[in-house]
């Protein structure tokens, strides 16, 4: 089993992948201190990008986080990504699939996405509207 930062890495590594064989020029900001992942430069807009792994979660479901955790001295934190990032792209390992979150439309700790459920809950999102086709708009 891979740890949470060998997970992360491999979502990033994926991340670029997908994003220059859709035609993006991507950079990768120096060091891990900044709030977003990656750069992405669409040739007229520049966007902060943070990377997330998603993971299942009830039937026809998954959850990713929409916050960062890191503990510093024994002490556990929690930081929000509010207006640090322009988007998430989320993997989803389960179908080998991104989805690009505007940082508008995403919740302050984690956000859920279905697919053919029958939860009907308001802050339970339809996968196929936030589904990466490779255009950023």
């Amino acid at each position: 089993m891979c740890n949470s930062k060998a997970v992360g890495d491999e979502t990033e590594a994926r991340a670029i992948s997908k994003l220059i064989s859709c035609g993006y020029s991507v950079s990768i900001p120096f060091g891990d201190n900044d709030k977003y992942d990656l750069v992405v430069d669409t040739g007229a807009d520049l966007y902060h990008i943070q990377c997330k792994t998603g993971w299942s979660n009830k039937a026809d479901t998954f959850r990713f986080n929409t916050h960062s955790q890191t503990t510093k001295d024994g002490v556990y934190h929690e930081d929000t990504y509010q207006g640090a990032i322009d988007a998430f792209l989320v993997y989803y390992p389960e179908n080998d699939q991104f989805y690009w979150i505007d940082a508008a439309d995403a919740t302050e700790q984690k956000m859920e996405l279905r697919f053919e459920s029958e939860i009907d809950h308001p802050s339970i999102s339809w996968a196929a509207a936030y589904r990466f086709d490779g255009t950023i708009s």
